[in-house]
């Protein structure tokens, strides 16, 4: 069985497949290098989905890397939240000396701390969020399954991600893996990482998610709000 965690890692861009560099580290390579042969380069998501994760973050989000990103986007959005404050078009950078606020806040922080059916609940949100206008059939699920062969992904998490993609989890089962405020805020900042809701199946998948999630419509805002800042354009 595939370690969830490390799959995790995959999604957010922590290592690029078929390199031995950071997405963090080598974001301008990464990018180079996705033109120049997409097969062996960018994150699994952005690769296979055509999402924008990870190597669409810029600034100290791109610092913090992987779920650190997810937790701290998410973390400020809520303690910008929390504060009264207006959700801004271009986010604050996030600084990294609000790490210990963060996780005494409950916001997962460290990868190697997060229980592995939520780090598992959050690859299905962003595999979900970037399936949700429908355009993955099946002969571009086999183009899937043959670039994660390339990408030298393991056997077992490439049927992984073929069962999810075909059999989407249900969202109401996603959902209930989140059992903590920061958790829920989590979830939607990972699946709202996963796509540029420019689609209305895109954005409404989001709704429903935040609704589902119990989430205040300011709250989602703030996320928007920070998000948007924190990617590049």
């Amino acid at each position: 069985m595939f370690d969830p965690k490390t799959l995790l890692d995959q999604f957010l861009g922590s290592k690029i497949p078929g390199t031995d560099d950071s997405v963090r580290d080598k974001a301008g390579k990464a990018t180079r290098l996705a033109k120049q042969n997409p097969l062996a380069t960018g994150v699994i998501a952005a690769l296979l989905l055509g999402t924008g994760v990870g190597r669409s973050l810029t600034g100290s989000a791109l610092q913090l890397g992987g779920m650190a990103a997810i937790a701290g986007l998410g973390y400020q959005a809520y303690q910008n939240y929390q504060s009264g404050k207006a959700p801004q078009s271009t986010a604050e950078p996030l600084d990294v000396k609000v790490i210990p606020e963060a996780v005494e806040a409950g916001f997962d922080m460290d990868i190697e701390k997060v229980d592995d059916s939520f780090a598992l609940a959050l690859v299905r949100a962003m595999i979900a969020a970037a399936n949700s206008d429908g355009h993955v059939d099946e002969d571009e699920r086999s183009r899937i399954a043959d670039r994660l062969s390339v990408a030298g992904m393991a056997e077992d998490a490439r049927a992984f991600i073929d069962q999810e993609l075909q059999y989407p989890t249900s969202l109401q089962d996603i959902v209930a893996t989140a059992q903590t405020d920061a958790q829920k805020v989590e979830l939607y900042t990972a699946s709202r990482l996963a796509i540029d809701p420019d689609l209305r199946a895109e954005r409404g998948y989001l709704d429903l998610l935040a609704g589902r999630l119990g989430l205040p419509d300011a709250l989602i805002d703030h996320i928007e709000a920070t998000v948007s800042g924190a990617s590049a354009k």
